[in-house]
């Protein structure tokens, strides 16, 4: 952080960053939302018809985002990777929560931060109910509440034999970003800022994951890299799957990257807060009609295999209608680990 560190307690903190704007929001659309931030909990009406779906993400200074990473982006990024979560189960957001640890209470980063997190909370409403915070390394840490009608919600465990394996936008220009921003490749200006986006401030698929509830047997979102995360899907639902590497969705600037850079950052580069999700071969023209009706590219890229073994496998077909040796598809298959 590199504004001046002004003398702001932890009280006055809350209030002028965060309590202010989280009334306004709640001031013009209360929602789910009975009592805000000011209580020891906050509370929310729960729909009888309705199941409550909460999620948790953090990021961490150092591991998650750059030190010096621009704050509002960071605000923004903050929640949507929680938002990302709630869409893959097909939830309506209803609030969240947010604890933060600051090593000094900086009002231009507070300022910065404040601005993005509220920008995308009033764009997708989901209002800030609560939280905590308190001096330490920088550590950002939101729960995310929200409903789903009972019975709709889109699990990992439900994937069937003969579906169709989908994945929404673009993957891979989070990683490309990074690499630019590592001096690992070279990007003119204009293909930076063109796929920047994708790695600062990413847009959860809510009305996507809505649309999908009844139609989709099983999602996720692609937070920790496409091929990997899939696996979840398949340890969860006891099935194996068939991939084909050249139909997986890239952007045009990912394009012109070599093709061993295109297949490692599209397969297994994270971080893009797509849903990937499966549904039968008797709802592509459904899914086609949502993708005109999102404006938003929806791309079959394989289909789900019966477990032929102990443990789920994956098989990926290259553009010659090969299958890659294990080595090879071990490699795009390694996804983010919080731990390595």
């Amino acid at each position: 952080m590199q504004s001046q560190i002004s003398r702001l307690g932890e009280f006055d903190l809350i209030q002028r960053f965060f309590k202010t704007q989280s009334e306004l929001m709640l001031a013009n659309n209360p929602g789910s939302v009975k009592l805000g931030i000011g209580d020891d909990c906050a509370l929310l009406k729960i729909d009888p018809t309705e199941e409550i779906a909460i999620t948790s993400d953090m990021l961490v200074s150092g591991r998650h985002f750059f030190p010096d990473a621009n704050p509002e982006w960071l605000g923004w990024k903050a929640l949507a990777v929680n938002l990302s979560d709630l869409a893959a189960m097909g939830a309506k957001p209803l609030g969240f929560t947010l604890a933060l640890a600051l090593p000094g209470p900086d009002s231009a980063w507070l300022e910065a931060f404040s601005k993005g997190l509220f920008a995308i909370a009033n764009q997708y409403n989901c209002p800030l109910i609560g939280g905590d915070t308190t001096a330490g390394p920088l550590n950002i840490c939101i729960t995310a509440f929200g409903s789903i009608p009972k019975g709709k919600a889109i699990c990992r465990s439900g994937a069937l034999v003969s579906d169709d394996i989908w994945v929404s936008g673009t993957v891979g220009d989070a990683r490309l970003t990074l690499a630019a921003l590592r001096h690992e490749i070279e990007l003119t200006k204009e293909d930076l800022r063109e796929i920047e986006a994708h790695m600062h401030r990413p847009t959860p698929r809510l009305d996507l994951g809505i649309a999908l509830r009844g139609l989709a047997n099983s999602a996720l979102d692609v937070s920790d890299g496409l091929l990997g995360d899939l696996k979840h899907i398949l340890e969860e639902s006891g099935k194996s799957a068939e991939i084909f590497l050249d139909r997986i969705p890239k952007s045009s600037t990912l394009l012109k990257q070599s093709q061993v850079i295109q297949n490692q950052f599209a397969a297994n580069g994270g971080d893009d807060y797509e849903l990937c999700f499966t549904a039968p071969i008797s709802k592509r023209n459904v899914i086609t009609q949502i993708s005109a009706d999102l404006n938003l590219p929806l791309t079959q890229i394989g289909s789900i295999k019966s477990m032929q073994h102990a443990t789920p496998e994956i098989r990926i077909i290259d553009k010659d209608a090969k299958e890659l040796d294990t080595q090879e598809a071990n490699l795009l298959m390694k996804s983010f680990d919080h731990f390595a």
